[in-house]
């Protein structure tokens, strides 16, 4: 989850917060890639999920990524929560998953090389301590009482709220890892459309990289429990967004939406501030009852926009939601996916051809279809295997059209599609095979 932003400062007119990310508007020779992915920490000898503080910790990751790398460390109060350098963040979900937030980079070759490093440091200090770390859409053994809790004041304020407002939201919050990409708009007209696209065929890239069939032990009867739990979270600030497909959609139909979804906090000084519930349209007025009489900043609308979690959501770039982490070829592969569909125009334009006729009704079965069955879904006479091989042909050639050789990142997607499986599908088939209906093999099997 995110950092505390730095927007700006005072709000002055309402105009400001459209404005915001209208500020994203960038040429295509400006377009970049930022590739984010989660993992799980581990203890080898035990399995135990790695803890903040102590020997084999986040901690001493931390510190020798500070003594040997030249992280610079990011601190609340007395506690590291983040890394950042060059352009990149590290940072911590709540219950200690690792996440690298690469920088916007210029191709997708800059991106892999940027993970080849990224986990040839973390190994560098984690091997020597027996730390292993995995990629996985869900936690396939631990329970919620089993993880440990980041010292970040957000996640305090958050925990509370998810247990009010849905039935899985500490499930996300502790229990599972995603990768994504942030991608770039030229215009208004241009992120509509990239939107659109990004949230029609987000069920695709759900059963591409599904790969979280077990969760506490056991079977959970989705090939991806990760985007289950994001059905069950909180419906005020998740989905597919329908509003998006109206003829009137664009920045301040967006911003008009996220006004409208509770706040969680204001950060002032260091600190987290609890909103909860509370309305940010309240804090424009001056009357948010977390700080009588003040006026929010910029930076604190870019805080409110982090709060919101649908399949797709805009801040000054669009931001791909809807897949599970695994193995390092698929972190590859999904900015690869959305790169090829997102900046080539003839591919943008072929992919929006193939979900224009969807209605809300299509989408959201596609959605819930790709959770519990990846490629073998389907909604309202759509194949989500069909849609697939569409994409990933209109991704292929969008990325041969870019000249850069990029189409090679496709590769796990491209074999998929040929056998029809996942990673959820070859490691069900591992646990009901070879492995004997035991989760102890998986650790060392989804290593990253």
């Amino acid at each position: 989850m995110s950092i505390p932003q730095s927007g700006g400062g005072p709000i002055e007119s309402f105009d400001q917060l459209a404005e915001l990310l209208a500020s994203g508007n960038k040429p295509k020779d400006q377009w970049r890639i930022g590739t984010e992915h989660e993992k799980f920490g581990f203890l080898k000898d035990t399995h135990a999920p790695l803890p903040y503080a102590g020997a084999r910790s986040i901690s001493a990751l931390f510190a020798g990524l500070e003594a040997r790398f030249g992280w610079t460390p990011l601190r609340e109060g007395d506690n590291t929560i983040g890394m950042t350098r060059n352009g990149a963040n590290i940072s911590l979900e709540p219950g200690g998953q690792f996440e690298l937030s690469g920088a916007m980079v210029a191709n997708m070759t800059e991106t892999a090389a940027e993970l080849q490093s990224h986990l040839d440091e973390v190994r560098t200090l984690a091997d020597p301590l027996g730390i292993g770390f995995m990629g996985l859409g869900a936690a396939p053994q631990w329970s919620g009482a089993d993880m440990p809790v980041m010292p970040k004041g957000r996640y305090r304020l958050m925990t509370d709220y998810m247990g009010r407002v849905g039935t899985h939201g500490t499930q996300m919050m502790y229990r599972t890892c995603t990768v994504q990409v942030n991608l770039d708009y030229a215009s208004e007209a241009d992120m509509v459309k990239k939107l659109r696209v990004a949230l029609a065929l987000q069920p695709v890239a759900t059963a591409l990289f599904a790969s979280s069939p077990f969760f506490d032990g056991k079977l959970n009867g989705h090939k991806s429990w990760r985007s289950r739990i994001w059905r069950g979270l909180d419906d005020t600030r998740t989905g597919m967004l329908p509003f998006v497909f109206d003829g009137d959609f664009g920045f301040q139909a967006y911003v008009d939406w996220v006004l409208d979804v509770p706040m969680y906090f204001v950060y002032r000084d260091g600190k987290y501030i609890n909103a909860l519930g509370q309305s940010f349209r309240d804090f424009l007025a001056g009357k948010l009852p977390a700080l009588p009489g003040e006026k929010p900043t910029l930076s604190d609308w870019a805080d409110h926009m982090t709060t919101v979690f649908p399949e797709a959501r805009v801040k000054k770039f669009i931001e791909m939601r809807g897949a599970d982490c695994g193995d390092q070829a698929h972190v590859n592969a999904l900015p690869a996916f959305w790169v090829g569909l997102m900046y080539d125009q003839t591919a943008l334009d072929a992919a929006w051809d193939l979900v224009k006729g969807f209605d809300t009704q299509t989408r959201e079965g596609l959605r819930v279809a790709a959770s519990v069955s990846a490629l073998q879904g389907q909604a309202e006479g759509v194949k989500l295997i069909d849609l697939a091989r569409a994409a990933v042909g209109l991704s292929h050639a969008g990325l041969a059209a870019r000249g850069l050789d990029e189409q090679r990142f496709l590769a796990p997607l491209v074999a998929n599609l040929a056998s029809e499986t996942t990673q959820a599908d070859r490691w069900l088939a591992q646990f009901n095979g070879a492995w004997g209906k035991s989760l102890t093999p998986i650790y060392e099997a989804a290593s990253l």
